[in-house]
């Protein structure tokens, strides 16, 4: 088959794009023909090996990258029925990786893919939709709330925009140049009020939130930045506010301290870390995110490229040049 494979850590260009012998199913596992593979942002740091302790344990190399799978099982393996074949499945456990045209994963890690649900809105929802069910869950935001969301072009930052909305809540999206400002914009062109987009790569940004708000004050953060866009984000939060943190894409770390919480009357929250910590609630979030699209509760934004194009696709992304979700397709 064909993969993508890393042999050396360090830049995108390090991934190739060659032929391997195709995986063999173990006990209790399947075979999946793939038809997408998400890619996240934490492969790319995985990748050039620099994460540090803000990142998970780099892999053995050679690695093929892409946990996130849909496609068709072609072949299974020993204890599982063979009703699986021909089944258009799900998965956010691919090994190896879904930049690959055959993957391998453990029979129950899998979801059908819903009736009318594509592969790529499939894959988007596996991990970036899980994410984002149970963050609106930690969030618990109403349609009383004036929600700030950075990296709103993102993958979760689109869903998130989508559901605050949906909600009735006053929405601000903040991200990086003019096309991804004006993806925001449009999440609020069905009706209710309007979503303000704004560019957080110009000075003044919050500045301009306060004015387009007209005085009114942001009473929840939701942050997937990091860095000195979070702290600028924090410091639009009205007295009794929370702030929801959901990662840190620009590699920079935010958190404010207890002093300066306690005088605003503050709550700080390390979503992604709650949501880690809790890895028997992700089954149901991955179930719950699936329906959610099926139903068109949420619809993932999706850029697709070729397989064989993954290393300049990690390349857009460390340069914050893709928006929603990014798959490849083999």
């Amino acid at each position: 088959m064909h993969a993508v494979v890393l042999h050396e850590f360090g830049p995108a260009a390090n991934l190739r794009y060659e032929t391997v012998p195709d995986p063999e199913p173990a006990p209790g596992h399947v075979r999946i023909a793939v038809r997408a593979a998400g890619v996240h942002f934490i492969e790319t740091v995985l990748r050039a090996g620099t994460g540090g302790d803000l990142a998970p344990p780099p892999p053995e190399l050679p690695a093929i990258f892409g946990g996130e799978v849909a496609g068709v099982v072609d072949s299974v393996g020993p204890g599982v029925g063979q009703e699986w074949l021909g089944r258009s499945v799900v998965t956010a456990y691919g090994t190896p990786g879904g930049y690959a045209e055959l993957a391998v994963a453990d029979v129950g890690a899998l979801h059908p893919v819903p009736a009318g649900l594509g592969f790529e809105a499939a894959v988007a929802m596996v991990v970036t939709g899980t994410t984002t069910v149970g963050l609106l869950d930690i969030a618990a935001l109403t349609p009383d709330d004036v929600v700030l969301v950075t990296s709103a072009a993102g993958g979760v930052g689109r869903l998130v925009v989508q559901h605050a909305h949906g909600l009735g809540a006053r929405v601000v999206g903040a991200a990086g140049g003019p096309a991804k400002v004006a993806a925001v914009r449009k999440l609020g062109a069905d009706g209710g009020p309007e979503v303000v987009a704004v560019d957080y790569d110009e000075d003044g940004w919050d500045d301009e939130v306060r004015a387009r708000l007209g005085g009114r004050g942001v009473s929840v953060v939701l942050d997937g930045v990091g860095g000195a866009k979070a702290a600028a984000a924090f410091g639009l939060l009205d007295h009794g506010g929370r702030f929801v943190s959901i990662g840190s894409a620009s590699q920079q770390e935010f958190a404010p301290d207890e002093e300066t919480l306690a005088a605003r009357g503050l709550t700080y929250v390390d979503a992604l870390m709650r949501l880690i910590g809790r890895p028997e609630d992700r089954p149901g979030h991955e179930r719950r995110a699936l329906a959610a699209a099926a139903a068109g509760r949420l619809t993932p934004a999706v850029q697709s490229f070729p397989l064989s194009h993954a290393a300049e696709v990690h390349a857009a992304l460390e340069q914050r040049r893709t928006t929603g979700k990014v798959v490849l397709v083999p």
